[in-house]
């Protein structure tokens, strides 16, 4: 486990929080991976995983707003952020295949990790299927205790559909 070079530090991290990197044999990433299956979310299916004193308390999965698979091969092809070139992990709000913050992966643990009222104890989050947060979960993320962040080593080359050597589509051959 390494800490997060400085060349790929993002604003979308909780604050005050030590970012790691791990690979896919850490056995919480594996955790995030596997609950990332059950996302309906066909471009990008996300995994969060909270935990405390080594105990696993929260797991989630981000989900599309949309129902159909026509509806989301339609805003695959369709997507107004990608349009406006609107940059990752900003302004989900522009466009309705695009997931409120509620259906997303960290956010979702964050609201959930609150409702067990767990008091003064660090939360290490395991995310598998991004690079980094987006805004509204890192600022849903700040209202927990993150002591730890961890993601998938190289995962911002694997989960960057933009990147060579990109994942995507195929996310669950790792």
């Amino acid at each position: 486990m390494k800490i997060l070079d400085k060349e790929h530090e993002c604003s979308y991290f909780p604050k005050g929080a030590n970012v790691f990197v791990v690979d896919i044999n850490n056995k919480f990433m594996t955790e995030a991976k596997e609950i990332a299956r059950l996302s309906n979310e066909r471009q990008q299916p996300v995994g969060s995983v909270l935990v405390c004193d080594g105990e696993i308390v929260e797991i989630t999965h981000n989900r599309s707003p949309l129902a159909n698979d026509f509806l989301v091969k339609l805003h695959q092809k369709f997507c107004v952020r990608h349009f406006l070139g609107v940059p990752t992990g900003v302004h989900y709000w522009m466009c309705p295949g695009c997931a409120s913050k509620k259906s997303h992966a960290e956010y979702q643990a964050s609201k959930q990790f609150l409702k067990k009222n767990i008091k003064n104890k660090p939360v290490d989050v395991y995310m598998w299927g991004h690079w980094a947060c987006c805004d509204v979960c890192c600022e849903a993320m700040s209202e927990i205790p993150v002591d730890n962040f961890y993601v998938l080593e190289s995962g911002d080359i694997l989960f960057d559909p933009k990147k060579e050597g990109n994942i995507i589509g195929k996310q669950f051959d790792i």
